[in-house]
């Protein structure tokens, strides 16, 4: 008699919770409610009869149990991936799926796509900027290029290049900012904050050697551009990211509300699922990619 399994989706709850160690963050990748996700994985452990998380108000963890499940979960679901991706299709095209931060597909990779498709015209690529954390191959992910600090264990990582934080402002703002010294006043600006910038004015305060201007006040947003948009319209001082906001620089639309900049921690980086290499046109596109990274790091200074 078959083995008795369990659900496939309370399966997927498990494996997104114990690799967010979050329900919420599980929640929002599965587009379900936390709740749903609690009720999935506790319905979960009743079937089993093992408690697979450590419940704690600090926060979530897994048990023994959890910990000796999870690679066989995680492994199963990638299987069923590869399997997937593997099976024969009446289509002969190729596409390549690409989870990408959204500034940089913005600022960097879609404006050399029409390159790669020039190329490469039989291979069409699929750019997915939502910020959940992607797993390899149970997302069904080929790369990602993701602002990190490092290597994260589960993928291949190559670095491609790090950046620059810069204080900008429209030209208008900064003469208003100007003293006879000619040096703008940033004590007297008006501060842009991005809420979900791992680095942003604190981390230039602290690399620059630079106290006494406020953080609490002024204008805060919850994507890159909508700050740099109100920049641009003379609101306030924002903390860019060089070179991706050279296009800007270049146009005169934002200028250097400071001449210190900040090398920051984190750089951009390319993983990708284990599989990459049996696969010719993501090799092409690897390739390609790092040859563009290498030449924008070069031609931007960047080691």
């Amino acid at each position: 008699m078959p083995q008795r399994l369990p659900p496939l989706n309370a399966l997927r709850l498990f494996e997104a919770a114990a690799r967010h160690r979050s329900f919420k963050l599980a929640a929002a990748e599965l587009n379900v409610t936390p709740g749903a996700v609690s009720h999935g994985i506790g319905a979960l452990e009743d079937m089993l009869g093992v408690e697979l998380f450590v419940r704690e108000p600090r926060g979530l963890s897994l048990s023994a149990a959890g910990e000796h499940y999870l690679p066989y979960i995680a492994e199963a679901f990638s299987l069923i991936a590869i399997g997937t991706q593997t099976l024969p299709g009446k289509h002969k095209r190729r596409s390549i799926a690409v989870t990408c931060a959204p500034t940089l597909a913005a600022r960097w990779l879609v404006p050399r796509l029409a390159d790669f498709r020039a190329r490469w015209p039989h291979i069409d690529v699929t750019i997915d900027t939502s910020r959940r954390q992607a797993g390899f191959p149970v997302d069904g992910f080929d790369f990602g290029l993701r602002l990190s600090r490092g290597p994260v264990d589960g993928a291949s990582w190559q670095r491609l290049f790090g950046e620059r934080l810069v204080p900008l402002c429209s030209p208008a703002y900064r003469a208003s900012l100007t003293g006879a010294n000619g040096i703008p006043d940033l004590a007297r600006a008006a501060l842009i904050h991005v809420d979900t910038a791992s680095q942003d004015w604190q981390a230039w305060m602290d690399g620059a050697g630079i106290d006494g201007l406020d953080l609490h006040g002024g204008l805060r947003f919850d994507t890159v551009q909508l700050a740099f948009d109100a920049a641009a319209a003379g609101l306030g001082v924002v903390i860019g990211r060089r070179p991706l906001v050279d296009r800007e620089l270049a146009a005169g639309t934002l200028v250097e509300a400071s001449a210190t900049s900040v090398e920051t921690q984190t750089a951009y980086w390319l993983c990708e699922t284990p599989q990459a290499s049996a696969r010719a046109d993501l090799v092409a596109f690897r390739n390609w990619l790092l040859g563009q990274a290498a030449e924008f790091a070069e031609n931007n200074g960047d080691g």
